[in-house]
């Protein structure tokens, strides 16, 4: 059985999440019905818990379908949603805006109550979170939402919504053997005000696999917008030879432990101070066998101090969390999309 975290609330949930950004396009054909099918197989291993957005389109609506599919497992699982409002719409939040995009995940998904709101502001230039924060926290105080979140804040700016007195229980980021940006204030951050990390990104889109060790780095050319992101990551950390080298010692102790690279990688950050669960994007059920094995899995300190050997040589990348991405100028910031909530129409 997969392993659980729990909230000062009593609120808990599986340490692996199933997400639902790959279900959301660019990353091949979804057939609902087997989606839908996947997450029955999810939930019957112990993974219960599914990430999901209102701007992953539609992935909500997908988890409402499964809820209404299978009433009885339904009752087992939790949902952690965000709210992502547009970043041409910041300047003109107001009440009815965010009750509007609350109001319909809850349909969506077909639930009285949003177990998890999960914040995110794309411009700290434009001002009015804190504000907007405290519209989340009303919602949660008229029973919409259980708890409230945040996703991809950096240090000063998770620090002003905690100084407000925003009660944020869960801090979503991207977190890998790659990309080390929480532990720059982050974690320290968390731990004193008993925040749990939610990490994404912890097999870098599939790139820490087997699939990559031992081969030419890539052209320009990429089959998804997980992979294309993420070597942007690669050439941050410090290039593909660098990049190979962790994976060739990743292939090591997999091997010793009869496993996959992707299992080693993500244990890894499942081990490290304040990490409550790793979210592991799935567009199908096939690695549900090795997720499993993942929480037995036990690394030893040389293991450990293999890994960070390599990853000690690391460039990059460099700044707070989310801070390469919110530069719309720099090569992360030109992927991102930005209007993808429509007004909460």
């Amino acid at each position: 059985m997969i392993s659980r975290h729990q909230c000062a609330d009593g609120y808990s949930f599986s340490r692996l999440i199933k997400g639902g950004w790959h279900l959301a396009g660019d990353h091949g054909a979804i057939d609902p019905q087997q989606a839908i099918e996947d997450m029955r197989l999810f939930v019957e291993a112990g993974i219960t818990t599914f990430d999901c957005a209102d701007i992953y389109a539609g992935v909500e609506s997908l988890i409402g379908a499964f809820r209404r599919a299978h009433p009885q497992l339904a009752r087992r699982v939790q949902v952690h949603t965000k709210f992502v409002p547009d970043l041409s719409e910041l300047e003109r939040i107001d009440p009815r805006y965010v009750e509007r995009i609350i109001d319909r995940s809850l349909s969506r998904l077909g639930v009285e109550q949003l177990d998890l709101v999960q914040f995110h502001w794309w411009d700290f230039a434009v001002p009015h979170y804190v504000e907007t924060a405290f519209e989340l926290e009303r919602l949660r105080k008229a029973g919409k939402i259980g708890r409230i979140g945040v996703t991809n804040f950096d240090v000063p700016h998770l620090q002003e919504l905690l100084d407000a007195g925003i009660p944020v229980v869960l801090h979503q980021v991207q977190y890998s053997l790659l990309d080390n940006r929480p532990e720059r204030g982050m974690v320290q951050l968390c731990r004193a005000r008993g925040i749990g990390l939610l990490c994404y990104g912890t097999v870098c889109g599939g790139f820490l696999s087997e699939r990559w060790l031992q081969q030419p780095e890539p052209g320009a050319v990429l089959a998804n917008r997980s992979l294309v992101k993420y070597k942007l990551i690669i050439d941050d950390f410090g290039g593909w030879q660098l990049f190979q080298r962790l994976l060739a010692t990743l292939a090591t102790i997999a091997a010793r432990h009869h496993c996959d690279i992707a299992s080693i990688a993500t244990r890894a950050i499942l081990d490290r101070p304040q990490v409550a669960a790793a979210i592991v994007g799935a567009t199908s059920a096939a690695h549900l066998t090795a997720h499993r094995a993942i929480d037995a899995l036990r690394l030893s300190p040389q293991e450990v101090a293999a890994i960070e050997a390599v990853t000690a040589l690391r460039g990059g990348p460099a700044g707070d969390v989310y801070g390469l991405e919110r530069d719309r100028t720099g090569p992360h910031g030109r992927i991102m999309k930005y209007e993808l909530n429509t007004g909460g129409a």
